[in-house]
Parts: C-alpha cells; sequence; structure tokens
C-alpha cells in the first residue's frame, strides 16, 4: 500500500472510533508502519477535519520525519512497538467503554470465553498504570503485549495491533466485545473459566482461522 492509501486508511480508522463507540472525541490514536518509521494521527485533531497530509510521519528515534502537526501523545508506545515487534504493521489504541471499564479496575480478561485466544494468549493482560504518554507506560504495555496481539492499560484503554490497520481495528472492536460479555456475564455471578488445557486447544486453532 502507498503511503497516501495509508494515510487514507488511517484516517478511515481514526473516524470509525466513534462511529463504532470504541471511544469519543479525539480519544484514541490510529498508526501504521512504513520503511523507515510510521505514520500516526496528530495529536488533539478532529478526526472528521483530518486530510492525509495531517497524519505525521515519523522515525524509530522519536523525531518527525516530515509535517508540521505533532504526533500523538501516545506516539512512545507506537514506536517501541515497532521496534520490538516486527510482525506488527499497525497499531489502534482505545478508550473503548467496556474494556476501559476492566481496565479500571486493573484486571486482566481471563478466559472466560474461547475468543480470548483470538488476542494471542489465554487472557488479555492488563498492563501496569503509568501516566500516558511516558516511557513507563510504554514499558508496561510491551510486557503485557508479549505473546499478545492486545492488552489494556490500567485506569486508560486499549492497544490493538494487527498486520494492517483493518486487522488492527477488528482487535480493538473484539476485546471491546469481550469486555462488555465479561462484565455482563460477572454481573449474573462468576463466570467460569476454560482451563489451560482447552485454552492451548483454542489457541491452535486460532493459527490457521481464516487461512485458505
Amino acid at each position: 500500500m502507498d503511503h497516501t492509501s495509508l494515510r487514507e486508511a488511517i484516517i478511515g480508522a481514526a473516524r470509525a472510533l466513534q462511529k463504532n463507540r470504541l471511544g469519543t472525541g479525539t480519544a484514541g490514536n490510529v498508526s501504521a508502519r512504513v520503511a523507515q518509521g510510521y505514520l500516526i494521527t496528530p495529536t488533539g485533531m478532529d478526526y472528521e477535519a483530518l486530510a492525509p497530509a495531517d497524519i505525521v510521519s515519523m522515525d524509530l528515534r522519536g523525531r518527525r520525519a516530515e509535517g508540521d502537526l505533532k504526533p500523538s501523545s501516545e506516539w512512545r508506545f507506537h514506536q517501541d512497538i515497532y521496534a520490538q515487534r516486527p510482525d506488527t504493521h499497525a497499531i489502534v489504541h482505545t478508550h473503548s467503554p467496556y474494556a476501559t471499564a476492566l481496565a479500571c479496575t486493573r484486571q486482566d480478561l481471563p478466559a472466560f470465553h474461547y475468543m480470548v485466544a483470538g488476542a494471542g494468549g489465554a487472557s488479555i493482560r492488563c498492563a501496569g498504570y503509568a501516566t500516558y504518554g511516558t516511557q513507563e507506560l510504554s514499558d508496561h504495555a510491551l510486557a503485557a503485549l508479549a505473546g499478545r496481539q492486545a492488552c489494556l492499560l490500567a485506569n486508560h484503554g486499549v492497544i490493538a495491533l494487527g498486520k494492517d490497520v483493518g486487522a488492527a481495528f477488528k482487535m480493538a472492536q473484539l476485546v471491546e466485545e469481550l469486555a462488555r460479555q465479561y462484565l455482563l456475564s460477572r454481573m449474573l455471578g462468576s463466570p467460569v473459566l476454560l482451563d489451560e488445557a482447552e485454552m492451548d486447544v483454542n489457541l491452535e486453532k486460532f493459527r490457521d482461522y481464516g487461512k485458505h
């Protein structure tokens, strides 16, 4: 995908956050890997007003490669994830309501449903709390994402990874829906968790899911 198309895909995903109830206003951000770094949404700008030229180009040293706007305040964890995770080509960060509500309890999303395995493990971990935009937050996020495609951020929101912008967005949607189902099940009682052996079976099945 050329850079113009990639910028348009980032804008489309950013605008879809509110439309899909994954955030309000300018909450959340979207990025995608490019050859020498990554492209990311600018800080504090109305997503409906974004044009392709507004998407900020960053190198992997935290410097703007091109553009006059400042990158998202969360650029640091985007950068660190791309540096550590060569399998990741896009990141969607949300403040989606159900997942964020769970993150505010600082609890992992456990194996209450087999689809938890869709995020790469037997749970979706909750990263430790740190002030937004800091190296400490990035470090916590990297630890929680080890072997995973998503994590919660304590008192904050969600990070979802993908092979492209569409896949990262779908991962963010999955985390939000699972969090919704988990919180509803907790209202009815104590959810029965799947054991490690069953989750291992599901993880293996997801390795080939959607492949033809």
